[in-house]
């Protein structure tokens, strides 16, 4: 009887034990049914245009935020909430939903009610941080303008006061400023570049009375070239591979040494940059580039987390700084950060994935969000030879225009003729009459969490309108139609309940689909009136 004890409790130490690494390191998985006619939002924003989602689709989180934002989330129209704290690898089939999580933390799923805007509400209340707080005013009040289409890696002073006169000269508002990559000396060598900007305080002073407020490109990397390289890496602020020696990884731009931002010290010397930089030269805020999971893969840090956390600890500088921008984001839901799209193709096929990418980022907790440069963000577009599509310009830059922000790279004034710029113009003169009204929709993200750009299903559940990816609503008045189609001279709108006010002075009276004559100047947009 002793010796049957002593085995018994012996067995059960090994399982206690083994029940405990297996929590530590092992994968756990939920498992529930997947039932026809459920539509679900998941947290790749990247794949937002292949949504919502019924059945055969596959992601894994961990080490790949697939370009852009991702959340370890599932929403359904139907009011489920699937969450893990960890990356977690989806498996979403005919009949079942498999989520693994890569952590300890087993995936939870709640049934918030029979919503898709309860089960976000749900989620924003229990798995974000709402804040209170939104990033800098200005992103949402004024169009941006980068330089990186115009300028490319010859960022230099005289091309850039020439690009800000011409925003002037050409009549459109001043606004935010961003001076793209190649300003610095090299990577993690913070300063301007004495051969390429003369003075560049002068330069800053000149942008601010214009009226532009200025932002820089910075981004993780560090040059081995450097020597902040060889000073870093004897403070061991650098990310070390698996012999100890500092990881080199391959970007789009060369080969470089990655900061190590689990260490405090690191941190603090990043920042401190960046406080020079505004400190010395009246710099207002920071575009953060890269981040991306799939750079921290296989490091040895100062503290261990996973790739994710890595993407996640490069986030958390921007909360320093209000005026801030950043492409890779994961678990950032409900914090004051302006998480812009990953780079978007000068393609009509690409314009018609802004709407559905965006109305994911909000789902996901990322409101404060920027649809990418009007027209694309590959330069090979705008190039003398390139062939460029005006037409094109023009309705992304009307996309663009009631959506949270709206961002220029390319300068209309150089590559559209005298009419397509007009209808630029106008579209810009759109977002003006609706200021005041975004930013009250701004406002309220910040006090409740709520997404600024929704889904129609959102505001109008259960009616039919789940696969609706060309409009999107701006708070819950203010409906948006782009025309994202070649040569279109009409267009389908679908009206929801309600009576509106639309763009052309019309009265619309909903449920109803209308077919709409279309101009070149034409944003048909709908505000509610009951």
């Amino acid at each position: 009887m002793k010796n049957n004890l002593l085995r018994l409790t012996f067995f059960l130490i090994i399982f206690f034990m083994g029940g405990l690494l297996r929590g530590q390191s092992g994968e756990t998985t939920l498992t529930i049914d997947n039932v026809s006619g459920k539509y679900w939002y998941i947290g790749v924003i990247n794949n937002g245009y292949m949504m919502p989602l019924e059945k055969n689709y596959e992601a894994d989180l961990y080490g790949d935020n697939y370009g852009n934002q991702i959340q370890p989330l599932l929403l359904s129209n139907q009011g489920d909430v699937i969450w893990c704290d960890d990356p977690i690898k989806i498996s979403l089939g005919e009949k079942k939903i498999i989520v693994t999580s890569h952590g300890s933390t087993k995936p939870s799923h709640h049934k918030a009610g029979s919503t898709l805007k309860e089960a976000y509400q749900y989620a924003a209340q229990t798995h974000f941080e709402c804040s209170g707080k939104i990033p800098d005013i200005n992103l949402f009040s004024k169009p941006q303008y980068n330089t990186w289409i115009e300028l490319i890696y010859d960022q230099n002073q005289t091309d850039i006061l020439k690009y800000a006169n011409g925003i002037i000269d050409n009549n459109f508002p001043p606004g935010v400023f961003m001076i793209d990559d190649n300003w610095q000396e090299d990577y993690g060598v913070l300063k301007f570049h004495p051969g390429r900007f003369s003075d560049p305080k002068g330069m800053i002073d000149e942008l601010h009375a214009k009226g532009f407020k200025v932002m820089l490109w910075v981004c993780p990397f560090i040059s081995p070239d450097s020597e902040v390289y060889r000073k870093l890496e004897a403070s061991g602020l650098l990310l070390k591979n698996q012999d100890n020696q500092p990881k080199m990884v391959r970007w789009w731009n060369g080969v470089s040494a990655l900061l190590d931002f689990t260490n405090p010290e690191a941190v603090d010397w990043f920042t401190s940059q960046l406080d020079y930089l505004m400190e010395e030269y009246g710099v207002d805020g920071f575009k953060f580039d890269a981040g991306d999971s799939q750079y921290y893969l296989d490091v040895k840090a100062h503290k261990d987390v996973t790739p994710n956390v890595h993407t996640e600890l490069f986030a958390k500088l921007g909360l320093k700084y209000p005026l801030n921008e950043f492409r890779a984001n994961w678990k950032m839901g409900g914090q004051p950060i302006a998480n812009r799209l990953r780079d978007k193709g000068h393609s009509w096929e690409d314009l018609g994935m802004l709407i559905p990418n965006m109305i994911i980022e909000g789902l996901m907790g990322y409101a404060y969000s920027c649809p990418d440069m009007i027209g694309g963000g590959e330069f090979t577009a705008f190039l003398d030879d390139a062939v460029l599509d005006q037409e094109l310009v023009v309705r992304s830059a009307q996309c663009h225009a009631l959506m949270p922000m709206m961002q220029f790279s390319v300068a209309p004034w150089r590559v559209l003729n005298e009419e397509q710029l007009e209808a630029v113009k106008w579209a810009v003169k759109i977002r003006e009459q609706y200021t005041e009204y975004l930013l009250k929709v701004v406002d309220e993200a910040r006090n409740q969490c709520t997404p600024i750009m929704r889904p129609m299903d959102y505001e109008f559940p259960h009616s039919n309108y789940e696969k609706v990816s060309n409009q999107f609503m701006i708070g819950d008045k203010l409906l948006v139609a782009p025309i994202l189609k070649k040569n279109a001279v009409s267009h389908k709108v679908i009206i929801p309940p309600g009576k509106w006010k639309g763009y052309d002075g019309k009265k619309y009276k909903g449920p109803k689909t209308y077919e709409l004559t279309i101009g070149l100047k034409d944003l048909p947009y709908f505000e509610k009136m009951d």
